[in-house]
């Protein structure tokens, strides 16, 4: 979880989401004059948006009601300076300050931002940023903004996002005020904006009506390392506050924009780099820009990957095939919110707010009048997962601010693109709360407690059989199963085993690799509250081609004693393929102890061994102290105790390398039970069982067993300490992940729903 006073909010910008009156008093600002020149990719503009000066009141109850506790918004430069200096709009203080006080009566705390772009066209006129009378001008307009605002507000930031429009709007021309000038002028304009930030800092103190806390808030995206090996962090580091950028793109750069402010210095390999191009720079100049800052800001929504090259330079990594990207083609990379910030805090030591994070989705209001946006969740619970990896890790986060609350005029993108948490008709003004909003309230009534860094992942566990070869096994599992198997006398497939002599291992996954038996000691969570210490289960695939010995498992306290602590053995048999009139070994005709001990002793054979009539579909129990062996063309699913044990009474004098196979006589006789279950009760009946439910087969101390035959779409919860399921025939989709004949897998603890579907038949079984 997040320190106790962790700041969660949201974010937007005054142009984004207020609109326009004809009676606000407001001046024009560039983003008008920029949409009126076409410059907006919908051909919209902002004069309404979300209506937001109208409707305040309402949108600050919504945040109330969605458990937002702070809000950074900005106030319009041009609104309340309609001509940039000089006289000022007493209808936008009024408007402003009730904003204030209205978010602090809904229990919001305010963050004002200075200048999230909205710049006065008649300064723009003058010159705009190229202008260094903007310096004055700027410091002009933060006292402003003290003497109006300081008393009911205590936080303040000056500057969004320097990155983009000094390059989006000045170099690439695609953000107001659309122009293409030259490097020497962008970075003259560049170096204006933070010298207009040093004054601002300046003027906002000093005319405050009491102590007030000041950051700055510039953007970039964040270098991480393609691996954790020291290297590739270092390369990464190296990378983030370096000048790799080409010239025509030079200002998506991180050190050139907070170096002087925060160290107070340009960064020397930027102006090695950029000497040809770079205004005077005075020893003044620097005192100015790096006036002391109480917090600093960063919007941070994606990243790219550095590692370390061979020659120990760093190097580009490619994203992969299908990488994920949001609505707004923007990669998909949490992992920025751990580096980024992680590397920010080591290189100048401030209190850090991510003052922007989020994402665009195609959002669409649903046939059931609701907006659902899971990808808007797994991108944010995988970021603010990463950043309280950080905060864990020693850094000081004190905050965070979703972008953004409401969908709005997303500047050259005009209304294409929907970051908000509410959703927004613009055609009625109609709010909808979409299911990332309530999502959000959740984390931020948890401080962060419901994210999923916090919760054990609980993937299915897609296992890797083990094949065991036997002088009795066959090659169906290799022509008839989706198999590579060992040899022709493929016994067994333990498809599902944590027993030393074959640990099944994960195939896919985070998990990918790790044996069964490993995953139970180190993820208990996966598998509940059993009580065994050992992962009690084991389900195998047996396939016979001649016939197995004559056979008897011990009970747990047998065992115990006598197999070093074993468990002992029950396990039970669904056959899968058999020919007509098979049999199965299955008890005994022994009356008696007595009579038991003659006939094994003696070798009455043809008297002792009892068969039973089987058929595909049959389901037998075969409880410890049951004698039993399987006949050749016989293939079938066991289930059993997690265990090994077994004793052979009897093997037809069967040689192996010239020589008879060990017996256990005497261990056989102390524990087959007598006299054996009757015939009527050994075999039931579970070929035809009612579809696309659960059918119960088994339930006994160790395990339970059920037979499911999909043939539609169901659903039930994963409700038991964990559930095996195997796929004996057909195919079909899981939680929509396809599986097949021969697939087995757990559904670990607190799984969750799950969803079937297709034609198939699978055996699962649970403790």
């Amino acid at each position: 979880m997040f320190r106790e006073d962790f700041v969660w909010g949201v974010a937007s910008s005054a142009y984004q989401v207020e609109g326009r009156d004809p009676e606000d008093g407001a001046g024009k600002m560039i983003w008008d004059t920029f949409a009126e020149e076409g410059g907006i990719q919908d051909g919209m503009d902002a004069m309404v948006s979300c209506d937001h000066m109208h409707r305040y009141k309402d949108d600050y109850k919504l945040m109330r009601l969605l458990g937002v506790k702070a809000y950074r918004f900005s106030v319009n430069w041009a609104r309340l300076m309609p001509e940039g200096t000089g006289a000022v709009n007493e209808k936008a203080v009024a408007l402003y300050r009730d904003m204030i006080q209205e978010m602090k009566r809904n229990g919001i705390t305010p963050y004002l931002t200075m200048y999230h772009w909205e710049l006065p066209q008649v300064l723009q006129d003058r010159g705009g940023w190229l202008n260094e009378d903007i310096i004055g001008w700027f410091g002009e307009y933060a006292k402003v903004i003290a003497e109006n605002f300081s008393d009911v507000c205590e936080y303040f930031i000056t500057l969004n996002e320097p990155q983009c429009f000094v390059g989006l709007g000045h170099l690439h021309g695609v953000n107001a005020p659309g122009k293409k000038l030259s490097y020497e002028e962008t970075f003259q304009i560049a170096h204006n904006a933070l010298r207009a930030h040093g004054q601002a800092v300046i003027n906002l103190r000093k005319y405050a009506s009491r102590p007030i806390q000041v950051g700055y808030a510039p953007t970039c995206g964040m270098a991480y390392p393609a691996s954790d090996s020291p290297e590739d962090i270092e390369a990464a580091r190296q990378v983030l506050f370096s000048f790799h950028n080409p010239m025509d793109n030079w200002t998506w750069n991180v050190a050139w924009f907070s170096d002087p402010v925060f160290l107070g210095k340009y960064p020397e390999e930027g102006m090695v780099k950029f000497k040809d191009y770079l205004p005077a720079i005075t020893e003044e100049d620097m005192r100015l820009i790096s006036q002391p800052l109480d917090f600093m800001g960063q919007n941070i929504y994606n990243g790219y990957i550095i590692r370390a090259g061979k020659d120990g330079e760093p190097e580009f990594v490619d994203r992969t095939a299908g990488f994920p990207k949001t609505a707004a083609g923007w990669p998909v990379t949490p992992q920025c919110l751990y580096w980024g910030v992680k590397f920010l805090y080591e290189r100048y030591q401030l209190p850090l707010y991510i003052t922007e994070n989020g994402m665009s989705c195609h959002d669409i209001v649903s046939k059931d009048g609701r907006v659902h946006d899971p990808n808007r969740i797994t991108f944010l619970d995988a970021y603010l997962s990463a950043l309280q990896k950080v905060s864990d890790d020693g850094v000081d986060v004190r905050g965070y601010f979703l972008w953004t609350f409401l969908d709005n005029f997303e500047w050259n993108k005009g209304y294409t693109e929907r970051f908000g948490i509410v959703y927004v008709d613009f055609n009625t003004q109609k709010r909808i709360v979409k299911d990332s909003a309530y999502w959000y309230q959740k984390v931020m009534e948890t401080n962060g407690a419901m994210l999923s860094i916090n919760e054990k992942e609980r993937p299915i566990l897609f296992l890797n059989p083990v094949f065991k070869q036997m002088i009795w096994g066959g090659s169906r599992l290799g022509s008839e199963w989706p198999y590579q198997i060992p040899g022709d006398n493929t016994g067994e497939c333990w498809a599902v085993s944590a027993h030393p002599n074959g640990d099944c291992t994960v195939k896919e996954g985070i998990y990918a690799g790790c044996t069964l038996s490993k995953l139970w000691d180190q993820h208990p969570e996966l598998f509940g509250e059993t009580g065994y210490d050992r992962f009690p289960l084991l389900t195998k695939i047996i396939d016979a081609k001649s016939d197995l010995s004559i056979q008897v498992h011990p009970d747990d306290a047998y065992a115990k004693m006598h197999e070093n602590g074993s468990f002992g053995k029950t396990e039970c048999w669904y056959i899968l393929e058999c020919e007509e009139d098979s049999a199965l070994v299955i008890g005994h005709h022994a009356k008696d102890k007595q009579e038991l001990d003659d006939m094994i002793c003696q070798g009455r054979w043809s008297e002792f061994i009892r068969e039973l009539p089987i058929k595909k579909g049959d389901f037998v129990q075969i409880d410890p102290g049951t004698v039993h062996a399987i006949k050749g063309g016989i293939m079938l699913l066991e289930t059993q105790q997690n265990s090994d044990i077994t004793y052979r009474v009897y093997d037809y004098d069967r040689l192996t390398d010239g020589k008879p196979r060990q017996l256990h006589v005497a261990q056989s006789i102390d524990v087959i039970t007598v006299p054996a279950k009757p015939a009527k009760e050994s075999v039931m009946e579970a070929g035809e069982l009612p579809k696309n439910r659960m059918n119960l087969l088994i339930s006994c101390d160790y395990y339970k067993v059920w037979k499911l035959e999909v043939t539609e779409n169901i659903s039930f919860e994963q409700e038991y300490p964990f559930l095996i399921m195997s796929v004996i025939e057909g195919e079909g989709l899981l939680n929509g992940q396809m599986i097949q004949k021969g697939d087995h897998f757990i559904l670990p603890c607190g799984y969750g729903m799950v969803e079937l579907q297709g034609d198939m038949q699978i055996i699962a079984s649970a403790v």
